[in-house]
């Protein structure tokens, strides 16, 4: 596109929070929105790898004997899970936060920012989910490895995004 600005990015700088139990109301989107902005949030540190977010249809086929093809369709949506990756600080609160939302059965509340605005005159785009923490198994590797831990979230909910938008 001749002319036009690419406003595109790295994934450096993107943060990751955790929430409370909290339940959100998904009546509209824009609803939920203003209950996940009006949440206390954690940052998790040292994050080092956040994993894909979004939703993915199951592929639901149909064969038909008549012309012998397989038919697809786009089944139940899933958000599926993310595997966040950290450098593992046995003192940072959002871990600490991660660690016992996985002793738990109990969704929580998580928010990705990404530090996306394309100027000074954009905020930042935002996704806001709801998630059980699945695990949070340390990888320990070899002996010049940073030790990490993985916590994998299975997201519950739809994610709700905020784009970047004019400040």
């Amino acid at each position: 596109m001749k002319g036009n600005t690419m406003a595109i990015t790295t994934a450096t700088g993107a943060r990751y929070f955790i929430g409370g139990t909290t339940a959100i109301p998904y009546t509209t989107d824009a609803a939920a929105i203003a209950a996940f902005e009006a949440l206390t949030w954690v940052e998790i540190k040292e994050v080092e790898d956040g994993g894909e977010v979004g939703d993915e249809s199951s592929d639901v086929t149909f064969q038909s004997l008549g012309d012998g093809r397989v038919r697809h369709l786009k089944g139940a949506r899933d958000a599926g899970t993310i595997a966040i990756v950290v450098g593992d600080d046995p003192l940072d609160p959002g871990q600490i936060a991660m660690r016992a939302a996985e002793k738990t059965k109990f969704n929580h509340n998580f928010k990705i920012e990404y530090e996306d605005a394309p100027s000074e005159l954009y905020e930042n785009s935002v996704d806001y989910f709801r998630g059980l923490v699945m695990s949070a198994r340390k990888n320990i590797g070899t002996g010049d490895n940073v030790l990490r831990r993985t916590f994998n979230v299975g997201v519950s909910t739809p994610i709700l995004s905020v784009d970047t938008a004019l400040a």
